[in-house]
């Protein structure tokens, strides 16, 4: 049997790194860590105790065209407090009926999953889901 311990790390394409930085140091608020030298751009953060990697590649596979689809591939953050994640978006221009097709959210505070969640894309459409343990 396998013995898994944990999940390390997710990578996700991105096409602008300066961009992906504004939103994701930004607008979430994650941390920017160290990174190798690799041969090709991108960027990590921390996310809680894991890290983000955020990756500039020859032939990404980006969602092109799509809007914020819960049932896409995605991650999801667990934030302390829904309403605050809420309000934090709405500052910075996320709602589910923002002008802005890419800064629509999906707000479902009470999911069926049994945990409010919040699903937006990044600038490369990448979905994120913001939950929490329970609605405040």
């Amino acid at each position: 049997m396998l013995d898994v311990v944990c999940l390390h790390h997710v990578a996700l394409p991105v096409a602008d790194v300066p961009r992906a930085r504004l939103f994701y140091a930004g607008v979430l608020g994650l941390v920017e860590l160290p990174r190798p030298p690799f041969p090709f751009d991108g960027a990590w953060f921390a996310v809680g105790d894991r890290v983000l990697h955020l990756v500039v590649a020859d032939d990404p596979t980006f969602r092109d065209g799509k809007d914020v689809n819960t049932r896409d591939i995605h991650f999801a953050i667990r934030v302390a407090s829904y309403d605050d994640a809420v309000a934090h978006l709405r500052a910075h221009g996320y709602a589910p009926d923002a002008d802005d097709a890419m800064r629509r959210t999906r707000e479902q505070p009470r999911a069926t999953a049994g945990f409010p969640q919040l699903f937006l894309m990044d600038p490369d459409r990448n979905v994120i889901e913001l939950n929490a343990a329970r609605l405040d």
